[in-house]
């Protein structure tokens, strides 16, 4: 039975899909069945990350479980810290990048300044990736 329990949040998230889909086929506008859909994966998130820390407190009794849970709470850390610069970085880059080639096709002089812009952009998923990178050695 324990081995089964992951697919619950995956059982959930596949049937809020299947429902807003439906729903935006009956009429119901976009950016509702889109509030629903983020919602029911907050919902998940909070799920997937409350129960396994519950269950730990209730078994507080030995200290490598604390320790074992820092470091997954470290883990994760890291890979947010680099996905959400990554995503911020990937935003940058697609505003700076067009627009960057548009100035130098009207002048070639502004190469090197429209390439330090589109450089600004990119330097912010690497603060990410060196963030990360610390996390990681602390853990």
């Amino acid at each position: 039975m324990m081995d089964y329990l992951f697919l619950l949040p995956v059982c959930f998230l596949v049937l809020s899909v299947v429902l807003a889909t439906r729903a935006v086929k009956r009429g119901t506008k976009t950016k509702k069945a889109v509030a629903v859909q983020l919602v029911s994966f907050l919902v998940v998130t909070l799920f997937c990350f409350g129960v396994p820390m519950v269950a730990q407190a209730a078994d507080a009794s030995t200290a490598a479980a604390a320790a074992s849970s820092a470091n997954g709470m470290g883990l994760i850390a890291a890979a947010l810290s680099t996905g959400i610069a990554g995503i911020g970085g990937g935003i940058a880059v697609a505003a700076a990048a067009p627009a960057a080639i548009g100035a130098t096709s009207e002048d070639p002089k502004a190469f090197g300044k429209a390439l330090i812009f589109v450089a600004l952009g990119e330097g912010i998923a690497l603060y990410g990736l060196l963030v990360s990178i610390l996390i990681l050695a602390k853990i």
